[in-house]
């Protein structure tokens, strides 16, 4: 008969799991990977005003809004965080991200480094956050051209931009080179494994402590 593993018994607050990079380093493809294997994540889903891919879908991918749509949330304070990036605003909607930390579920941000600090500023304790980054700028300059999504001068941009964000990998609490996929993914679950029994992170230990205490031997 199964039984449920006791750190999983004891109550425990979500924590908010940002995995920042440059593009093209990695970061999306770990993120599907954690989102894939480990069923306690739910995807923190960006606002964008950028134009929707081929491939994306409204609602999963983004929600995909118009500036006017974008600054109306902004005023009303119903974002966590927004940037500029690329010339097109990228947003985290507050409420499924409080909600899900009250009720113990962890959640992932695939966001950037101006998007990470805000929430930093904001919810720092519920903060676990992980810099992927590209073995070279070779190696990043070849997989942005084999993802074959965007046109020279977007990849130009991008490389160019990747230096600035490089520059803030200090701000992070965690760094993983991306050489080799399988092997920076199990370093990401090896984050996520010890930050989810981090002690400040388990209230329920206190009743549980409590309990161990008052246990009677006889």
């Amino acid at each position: 008969m199964a039984t449920t593993p006791l750190n999983a018994s004891i109550r425990r607050r979500g924590l908010m799991l940002v995995l920042s990079s440059p593009s093209g380093a990695g970061k999306s493809t770990i993120a599907r990977n954690l989102l894939e294997s480990d069923h306690a994540f739910e995807l923190s889903i960006s606002a964008t005003t950028r134009q929707r891919r081929g491939s994306e879908i409204d609602g999963r991918h983004y929600h995909f809004a118009s500036r006017r749509e974008f600054e109306i949330m902004r005023d009303n304070d119903e974002l966590l965080e927004w940037a500029e990036v690329h010339g097109n605003f990228y947003a985290t909607p507050r409420a499924p991200a409080e909600r899900a930390l009250s009720e113990g579920r962890d959640m992932l941000f695939d966001i950037d480094w101006q998007g990470a600090e805000q929430l930093r500023e904001k919810m720092r304790a519920d903060i676990v956050s992980i810099f992927i980054l590209p073995p070279s700028m070779k190696e990043l300059k070849g997989r942005l051209r084999r993802r074959a999504e965007d046109q020279d001068d977007v990849i130009d941009a991008r490389l160019k931009n990747a230096r600035v964000e490089i520059e803030h990998w200090r701000d992070y609490d965690y760094v993983v080179i991306n050489e080799d996929l399988d092997v920076a993914f199990a370093s990401v679950q090896a984050i996520v494994a010890a930050e989810r029994l981090r002690r400040d992170r388990r209230p329920g230990l206190f009743d549980f402590v409590t309990g161990l205490m008052d246990e009677k031997l006889d």
